[in-house]
């Protein structure tokens, strides 16, 4: 039905939002679906920059899938750097590094984290209370690699310093001292 419409859309003027909402909907369809490549060849058909690239973070926005996600972040990274402003370059980047942390966790406990996906430094942190750290250790080095030469609004040295600060905490060890009693 999508792609009857978009032919539809090629031999009769369509308003530009009805357009943009098609090939949301039917973008949105083919992530659920899994199927990325469909999805490449259908932003690859767009041919108004503008009109892709509200549809691809209108998608984005809605939060779809982990991996579905990674595919928006990437693909707006990737065509759209310089169309965006640096707020937003840094949400999507942040996004797109979240999204890759994400996928360095156990399948199984990906879906309790997916709500940080946009915020990784929180997501290492709550990784840290949550005791999980084998899963931190592969967390943190992914970051090191694909913080690399990035701005997202953190650093390498902000990892560290939420390092230190859960390290301190760790060998924080309140106790009294008892009297021994004859």
């Amino acid at each position: 039905d999508y792609e009857l419409c978009e032919e539809w859309g090629h031999l009769y003027p369509v308003p530009r939002e009805d357009l943009i909402n098609l090939h949301r909907e039917h973008l949105l369809h083919l992530l659920e679906m899994g199927d990325m490549e469909r999805a490449l060849q259908l932003l690859q058909r767009i041919e108004d920059p503008g009109v892709c690239l509200a549809i691809t973070e209108q998608c984005l926005d809605q939060h779809p899938n982990l991996a579905a996600c990674h595919f928006l972040a990437d693909y707006l990274t990737a065509h759209f750097y310089a169309s965006l402003t640096a707020a937003r370059r840094n949400e999507i980047q942040a996004l797109h590094i979240g999204s890759k942390v994400l996928l360095t966790l156990p399948e199984l406990s990906r879906i309790n984290y997916f709500h940080l996906s946009s915020r990784p430094l929180l997501m290492l942190e709550q990784l840290l209370m949550n005791m999980k750290v084998d899963w931190v250790a592969v967390a943190v080095q992914t970051l090191h690699q694909l913080l690399a030469g990035q701005e997202i609004g953190f650093t390498v040295e902000d990892i560290d310093s939420l390092l230190s600060k859960y390290a301190e905490k760790a060998l924080n060890f309140p106790f009294t001292l008892k009297e021994k009693r004859s």
